[in-house]
């Protein structure tokens, strides 16, 4: 498979993996509605740099490795369903106004949010481990070809993020009435949490 081919498939697989709704799509909603585009801007660039880096090390081979440790792959799983776990009951027990707003998340706490979650991600890793190889061509440099091709789903998610803040801001004004900041995060909670779970008993 030539190099433009190769760019072109792997952007149509990515792009229906991109708009399918998940916890990316969960965070930046909740970002975006409760505290503004650049705190959800944050949350969005921190998933992107997770999304690059998962694509380089995959490129490489070290994310392979992961792929065949069981042990190391149950580490990262596990850590990874903590953190979901633990930010998804901090929304659910969030009671006063400077938690349930914009003191809670700036573009720095929102960057780090998305890039620890992207990166806590196995799954993320997963999905490159059995993806990239097929669409890096037998004599491309495999990082900088890896690289290329992540940037690809990088480009894609930066669009359909940009889809959902500007739909979120046409909403928000509606949804920031104390009542609804909480019920946005009991439900992102909840959702947050459940993936947590689903990734801790994933085998």
């Amino acid at each position: 498979m030539d190099i433009a081919p190769s760019i072109w498939s792997f952007a149509a697989v990515v792009a229906l993996l991109t708009i399918t709704p998940g916890l990316d799509t969960a965070l930046i909603l909740r970002t975006s509605l409760l505290s503004g585009r650049r705190p959800a801007w944050g949350v969005v660039l921190g998933i992107q740099l997770g999304t690059l880096t998962w694509g380089l090390l995959t490129a490489v081979g070290l994310s392979t490795l992961l792929a065949a440790s069981h042990l190391a792959y149950d580490i990262l799983r596990w850590a990874g369903a903590a953190y979901l776990v633990w930010m998804g009951i901090r929304m659910l027990v969030t009671r006063t106004k400077a938690q349930e707003g914009t003191a809670e998340t700036g573009f720095g706490s929102g960057f780090r949010r998305g890039l620890i979650t992207n990166l806590l991600n196995p799954k993320v890793g997963a999905f490159y481990v059995a993806m990239l190889p097929q669409f890096i061509p037998a004599d491309a440099p495999h990082a900088a070809m890896g690289l290329l091709l992540a940037g690809v789903h990088v480009g894609e998610g930066l669009l359909w993020s940009a889809v959902l803040v500007g739909c979120a801001a046409l909403m928000s004004g509606a949804l920031r009435t104390p009542a609804v900041r909480r019920l946005l995060d009991r439900v992102t909670g909840i959702v947050i949490v459940a993936f947590g779970i689903r990734l801790a008993l994933d085998n």
